[in-house]
């Protein structure tokens, strides 16, 4: 199927069906994935837990969502090797959600996400995904690693502080104030695990630079700790209620149970309920995060197809991504999409088919039930300087930097007002404000590429030789209502003690309702003026807008020719005939 049948179909589990049924699947291509999706699953056990942390609700959730939507994504999208599960991208919209509305509210924002991921992908807006320009998407990618950055200062440092406060200013203001009481021996841990991570990849081993930096500042603290110091770990932090009722420390292994999104718990502690006024309320996080969701999943499967040559369903992959997010809530799971960096470790594991995906969410539901007590040793400074190296690497900061130092004002404009935004307000308003700013900075400079020319002048034209009053006009590039006012107010005055002049148009791509209105204005103006227009060929796309306008010639005012020779010719007729060539 060609690239452009793929961006447009929509099939549900699109990629399982290509990559397993209508290609031949053994055992040999098992194997491989049952390796690959080993190498992820061990991969995103910590990490789901250290974004479920940095979203505001408890690491089991993260683990939930690995398990459920990893699995369901993989099955039913539209990408061979996308990893789905909690991602950095989304920490900056969650966790807001998270402080005012508890879990509950988050699970139903969620819902309501995957809902539009749906929507999307049954109006098949897959393919429109990839006009949001780079300069948006670095911008909001960098202010999302900032924020993510922020605030991990607390755990990185050991600093005992609250709930961050809402707005960013804020939580810098408290975390300097609180600076003066950070604890060496929980940043001694995050330093080792920070320069682990850091160092471990010159051994050149296959094995993820991560997962030896956990294992060592785990060590690190148990040694500590048994020392003295008061280093906090998943266990100590974090709590769940038993069935008999006793309370165990960290995360409950067992497996995710389904309930209702709205019966879980808000900021109260109580149920969140379900009313039209928390949808209401909630809808436009829900937009941000099917936006970023969709932005984030087609950007890894785009990513995926430049390392593998294989092609993804973009409106297939929404539905999976969509079904997902829509399933996951009910088992306790938070905001899903697919994650580039485990994607990509996931090809270069061997990776076959989704199912390696499959096998990885089992290896995490594996040790969710049967690791549930190491994991609780795990310390939140390493968590968090594990954090602060996926902020790092989301930040893309080398491109961004290249950016700055190669791009048009035009594109550095719009990447610093979607930065600026997303840490300093909010994502909705930067995704939007960067597309819309990025979309009228466009239309600026498309307009003002579109020209107009006198070339009575030119060797062509000259040789004709114009009739006395004559002129003839060029327009170059496109005619639409950013362009059209400026360039044929421009031409009433270049025409203005002109007997007639030549419209040559082959250079006019388009015509809009923008440009027709405009020309319209100029014809009459030139029959007002007793001036006569001839407009010489026209492409296709502005003789059907024409066409469609009922725009005709005009005796003795204006008259259409199919070339400019054809024009010159007729202006070089008695006055007689040109009248019978107009009407």
């Amino acid at each position: 199927m060609p690239h452009r049948a793929h961006l447009f179909s929509l099939r549900m589990a699109h990629a399982f069906r290509e990559a397993c049924i209508d290609e031949p699947y053994r055992g040999r291509r098992f194997l491989r994935d049952v390796m690959a999706g080993l190498t992820v699953g061990i991969i995103a056990i910590p990490l789901a837990m250290a974004l479920a942390i940095a979203s505001g609700v408890a690491p089991q959730y993260g683990l939930y969502t690995a398990i459920i939507a990893g699995f369901v994504i993989a099955l039913t999208g539209g990408s061979r090797f996308s990893i789905s599960g909690p991602t950095a991208a989304f920490v900056v919209i969650l966790y807001p959600i998270a402080q005012s509305y508890g879990l509950g509210g988050l699970l139903l924002a969620t819902l309501m996400s995957g809902v539009l991921l749906i929507l999307m992908a049954l109006m098949r807006l897959g393919r429109f995904i990839e006009y949001i320009p780079e300069s948006v998407t670095l911008g909001f990618t960098g202010g999302i690693a900032v924020v993510i950055a922020t605030l991990q200062i607390r755990d990185f440092l050991g600093l005992q502080v609250g709930d961050m406060p809402e707005h960013y200013w804020d939580k810098l203001a408290l975390l300097t104030g609180a600076l003066p009481e950070f604890d060496g021996m929980s940043t001694l841990v995050a330093g080792v695990t920070l320069a682990c991570m850091l160092l471990w990849p010159r051994l050149k081993t296959p094995v993820p630079p991560h997962l030896p930096a956990v294992v060592i500042g785990s060590l690190l603290t148990l040694w500590l700790n048994a020392q003295g110091a008061a280093i906090d770990t998943i266990g100590s932090r974090f709590s769940y209620l038993l069935p008999d009722g006793t309370e165990g420390a960290g995360i409950p292994p067992f497996l995710p149970e389904f309930a209702w999104p709205w019966q879980q718990a808000g900021a109260s502690g109580e149920p969140v309920g379900l009313s039209w006024s928390l949808v209401r309320d909630l809808l436009p996080a829900a937009f941000a995060i099917a936006m970023l969701g969709a932005i984030e999943s087609l950007l890894c499967a785009v990513v995926l197809d430049g390392m593998t040559g294989k092609r993804h369903s973009a409106n297939s992959e929404l539905m999976g991504q969509g079904l997902g997010n829509i399933i996951t809530p009910f088992f306790g799971g938070i905001t899903a999409t697919a994650a580039i960096a485990r994607s990509a470790a996931n090809y270069r594991a061997g990776a076959e088919s989704p199912v390696s995906a499959m096998v990885h969410s089992l290896v995490v539901l594996l040790a969710l039930v049967s690791l549930a007590g190491l994991l609780a040793y795990l310390p939140m400074p390493a968590m968090a300087a594990l954090l602060v190296m996926v902020a790092w690497n989301m930040s893309e900061a080398p491109k961004s930097l290249h950016l700055l130092k190669t791009a048009p004002r035009s594109d550095i404009l719009v990447f610093l007002t979607c930065f600026s935004l997303t840490v300093l307000l909010d994502m909705v308003i930067a995704i939007t404000t960067g597309v819309l700013l990025a979309a009228v900075l466009f239309m600026r400079e498309m307009a003002q590429m579109t020209r107009v020319t006198d070339i009575a002048q030119s060797k062509r034209i000259a040789e004709s030789r114009l009739p006395d009053g004559w002129q003839v006009f060029k327009i170059n590039g496109p005619l639409f209502f950013a362009a059209a006012d400026r360039i044929f107010g421009e031409l009433a005055v270049l025409a203005r003690n002109a007997r007639g002049f030549i419209l040559y148009m082959d250079g006019v791509t388009i015509l809009d309702a923008g440009g027709l209105s405009a020309l319209n204005k100029l014809i009459a103006t030139c029959e007002r003026d007793g001036t006569q227009i001839v407009i010489a060929d026209l492409q296709f796309q502005p003789l059907r807008t024409l066409a469609r306008a009922g725009v005709a010639p005009i005796a003795g005012v204006s008259c259409y020719t199919s070339s400019l020779d054809e024009a010159l010719r007729l202006i070089s007729c008695p006055a007689s005939e040109t009248d019978r060539a107009s009407g």
